[in-house]
């Protein structure tokens, strides 16, 4: 078993919050370990508990869409959510909760080491800055630490409440500019490191 899977088995087996009596399957997440994006939800609906996968119900199929009109498939991307097993009735996750799945979702960047992380609504970027407004810094690339960031709206939100859907649908057209300027960073900080070493610092 890779870390990966073996990280799958201790979350279908996880008993560290009260989510666990009500849960048909945990869902870990899903995608290649070497996968470049991550996108993070926020937490298992209905569909998600019965099959055991990430973003699977009409929020999963918006999903799929915003990622074939940048021409990137689902299966080159790694999917997961902030917790791993569904809150009765979709209702918001709790603190204590999301405070018990923190470990795994932090081994699960670990693990990817994904070049961009993409948010996708406001309690997924509460992990990685907690007192920003998704509605003032959706589409905007951040810096946290050693990751890089891009919050955008949840899917469901852009198909309860329709305004957002434009706003989803432009900042995915933004992802593929992202990755060729995360390629341009790169580049510049290899060729920095290299200038440094040859003087010795």
């Amino acid at each position: 078993m890779t870390e990966l899977e073996k990280l799958y088995e201790e979350i279908r087996n996880c008993h560290k919050c009260r989510l666990a009596e009500s849960r048909t399957n945990a869902v870990p997440g899903e995608g290649p370990e070497d996968a470049q994006i991550m996108f993070i939800g926020e937490a298992p609906g209905f569909h998600e508990d019965r099959q055991g996968r990430p973003f699977v119900g009409a929020a999963g199929r918006f999903l799929d869409q915003l990622l074939e009109s940048i021409g990137i498939k689902r299966e080159e991307v790694y999917i997961c959510n902030v917790i791993k097993c569904r809150p009765p009735g979709n209702r918001d996750p709790l603190a204590d909760e999301i405070k018990a799945c923190a470990p795994y979702l932090d081994r699960q960047i670990e693990i990817i080491k994904p070049r961009l992380i993409v948010t996708l609504g406001r309690f997924s970027l509460a992990k990685f800055l907690p007192k920003a407004s998704i509605s003032k810094v959706h589409g905007q690339l951040i810096r946290v630490g050693d990751l890089t960031c891009y919050p955008v709206f949840h899917p469901a939100a852009a198909l309860h409440q329709p305004r957002w859907k434009s706003a989803v649908e432009e900042d995915f057209r933004r992802i593929p500019e992202i990755l060729k300027q995360l390629d341009k960073l790169e580049i510049e900080d290899e060729t920095k490191a290299k200038q440094l070493s040859l003087f010795g610092l």
